[in-house]
């Protein structure tokens, strides 16, 4: 592992703010004004799950209504109270909130519940925090949580200085805090430097494969919707499947043969969540960029969970925020099989186009290829080219750029059989040959 690898392991090591060890949480929702009951349940039903997944077991959930936050404490005083008695009750380790918390809010709300108090932001870094593995994802989320922690630096401030010996020297001198505070700026520079050339380098590959005009589609979907299952079942990748939220964070890329022979390039990245932090969403862009940049999104969707539609909307809301919200998408049913009727027909009503597919078991695996040959049929064109032989140049790139399908030679040049996409058809119009 290089330097920067271990650097980036051992912080996020330290800088998570939730133990590996099984702590007890005390999960709190808070219903503003507008919110809705329904939207504050099903979204600490997912924070218990990512609570989990972080490592800590919740033992009780509590749900406050509030007109806006508080500006010191997000409860409110008398709330911030009760909640204090709580934890010291259920004699807690970490108090949860599922609402991003300020700074100042979560320091008063820790000095005075006596405990760790993290939101749901910190939970999800956590999280990407164990998980990553590649060189790439660690640098990624140790960006992630150094633009986290950086707003919420504490010190002692000037106590902490000292004074120098000599003409120029004398003073207050540097604080602690703003020692530290500059230690993370640099770092955060320079990851970004560091991001940029994997970002380069990911560009070059991205080239590398487009210049050969094979099409490709990206895997998308809600954290454990089955994404990496069904790349596996479709490509035989061997990517890591879990059955916990966010078990994949970087990107893989396999050849996919079609039914008709058509290849394509099947991307798997990292999976999406209600309110996913905007540090990850900057951190991971890189990664991200490679989902705006298919030609159409498989849209994968866990068909056995009720909240499946606000689902949808979550990843969709994600999706336009890097840039591939107006791409085409194929939307697929995953985990059918355990869909109950009520649930299954319901989908079905609201998706009539979406193929039901179980990842897992390996039904509806062939008319979701089916759908995806279908699907690029409709955006190429074969054709046949006659190519003389001193245009032996216009041949070369049509082999790299093109999909070939067949190839004659004849004693005017060379009679190929070729895919292209539907906008490049014109560019060798003076080479097709006529029926």
């Amino acid at each position: 592992m290089t330097a920067d690898g271990r650097r980036a392991r051992r912080l996020t090591a330290t800088v998570t703010d939730l133990d590996v060890a099984r702590q007890k949480a005390l999960l709190v929702g808070v219903e503003l004004d507008g919110t809705g009951s329904d939207s504050v349940g099903r979204s600490m039903r997912e924070l218990r799950l990512l609570t989990d997944t972080a490592g800590s077991t919740p033992v009780e959930t509590v749900v406050l209504k509030r007109r806006s936050p508080h500006p010191a404490t997000f409860v409110g005083p008398g709330q911030a109270e009760a909640l204090a008695r709580d934890a010291i009750r259920l004699d807690v380790d970490v108090v949860v909130f599922d609402n991003s918390l300020a700074p100042g809010q979560q320091r008063n709300l820790q000095e005075l519940f006596e405990c760790d108090v993290v939101d749901r932001v910190a939970v999800i870094l956590d999280i990407f925090a164990q998980h990553a593995t590649s060189r790439e994802g660690m640098l990624q989320v140790e960006l992630a949580l150094l633009r986290y922690r950086l707003p919420r630096l504490r010190g002692k401030g000037i106590e902490l200085s000292r004074l120098g010996g000599g003409i120029g020297t004398r003073g207050p001198g540097e604080t602690r805090l703003e020692t530290d505070r500059r230690r993370i700026m640099r770092r955060i520079s320079n990851l970004d430097k560091l991001l940029a050339q994997v970002h380069q380098a990911r560009e070059g590959q991205r080239k590398s494969r487009t210049g050969k005009a094979i099409p490709s589609a990206s895997l998308v979907g809600y954290t454990n919707a089955g994404k990496s299952t069904l790349m596996n079942a479709l490509t035989g990748a061997g990517v890591r499947t879990e059955d916990r939220l966010f078990s994949t964070l970087d990107s893989t890329t396999r050849r996919f043969e079609l039914p008709n022979g058509r290849l394509l390039l099947l991307s798997d990245t990292v999976g999406f969540v209600r309110r996913l932090p905007h540090q990850l969403v900057e951190a991971f862009r890189s990664t991200l960029l490679e989902t705006s940049r298919a030609d159409f999104l498989v849209h994968v969707v866990d068909a056995s969970e009720p909240s499946a539609p606000e689902q949808v909307a979550a990843v969709r809301e994600v999706l336009d925020s890097i840039g591939a919200g107006h791409l085409p998408e194929i939307l697929v049913l995953n985990k059918a099989d355990l869909a109950d009727d009520p649930t299954a027909s319901r989908l079905r009503g609201l998706y009539p186009e979406a193929v039901s597919v179980s990842a897992l078991e390996g039904t509806g695996i062939d008319e979701l290829t089916e759908r995806l040959a279908d699907h690029l049929a409709l955006d190429s064109q074969q054709i046949d080219l006659l190519v003389p032989y001193p245009k032996g140049q216009v041949l070369g790139r049509l082999r790299r750029e093109a999909e070939v399908l067949a190839e004659d030679h004849r004693a005017d040049g060379t009679l190929v059989s070729v895919r292209l996409p539907v906008d490049q058809v014109d560019r060798y119009g003076e080479f097709a040959v006529r029926p």
